[in-house]
């Protein structure tokens, strides 16, 4: 990976936070240094904590680090929440990263996609592809094993961060997406972890909401009155039904 972006001479870096695009930006910023640069995209999707950490994260490593606003909400094809969802979404990100690449004069954009990625369903990638955006995990033949590992050999702070996803995620396909919907999940989300869960989805299926944890975190639920605390809080959301999907966490549950 070192010498494929050494290759590349300067990078603006897709960098959301998460561990995989961290590595490539620790990575990039190492052998780069000023011409590697980050960019984190504001949006209704991404929950407040998680732009948190972006920055903590970036300030750690020393990289230069961008923030910039976006607005999935105003594209009709990203609302209607169909198959493609992502790909409008990537495709409008992409769109204004490009833009600033070229402001920037930087060579090339990167972001966090590795070998794992490839075997699911991601329109995301179709719309990286599109805009020429390289994957230099992918290109280096880097798994998610190897790159949490990389993470903390190199010393990163969130190397064993969970795995994150846009907020709109926990919408089932065929349900518009709105900007209150978005803001019910966020809160319900940071209702559990202040609890102290950490692998944590809340899918809003209108009156219900179905709670995924890692089914090693079940036990704790039921304890010091927290079953009760989470109750009341979600409801008063506006949820009618709290349940416990007793399948536990999986990746893209709500698309089923």
């Amino acid at each position: 990976m070192r010498t494929i972006l050494d290759g590349m001479g300067s990078v603006l870096v897709a960098f959301s936070g998460g561990i995989d695009s961290t590595v490539v930006l620790k990575v990039a910023h190492d052998r780069l240094g000023s011409l590697a640069v980050a960019v984190t995209a504001v949006s209704p999707t991404l929950p407040e904590h998680e732009l948190t950490i972006a920055r903590r994260v970036a300030m750690e490593i020393g990289a230069r680090h961008l923030i910039v606003e976006t607005d999935q909400l105003r594209i009709p094809d990203f609302v209607r929440n169909d198959d493609r969802r992502c790909y409008h979404c990537k495709t409008d990100l992409y769109s204004l990263l490009s833009r600033m690449r070229n402001d920037l004069r930087l060579a090339q954009i990167v972001d966090g996609t590795h070998l794992d990625d490839l075997g699911d369903d991601r329109p995301g990638i179709s719309a990286a592809r599109e805009w020429g955006v390289r994957s230099p995990l992918v290109e280096a033949g880097l798994t998610k094993a190897d790159i949490r590992a990389l993470a903390r050999e190199l010393g990163l702070s969130n190397w064993d961060k969970p795995a994150a996803a846009c907020l709109s995620s926990r919408i089932p396909r065929g349900i518009p997406i709105t900007k209150e919907t978005l803001s019910r999940i966020e809160r319900a989300e940071a209702a559990l972890m202040e609890e102290g869960f950490s692998h944590v989805r809340v899918r809003d299926h209108g009156d219900i909401a179905r709670i995924e944890l890692a089914v090693e975190e079940f036990s704790r639920m039921l304890t010091d009155g927290r079953r009760n605390r989470l109750v009341a809080r979600l409801k008063k959301l506006g949820f009618r039904f709290v349940t416990l999907d007793l399948e536990g966490y999986r990746q893209g549950s709500t698309n089923r």
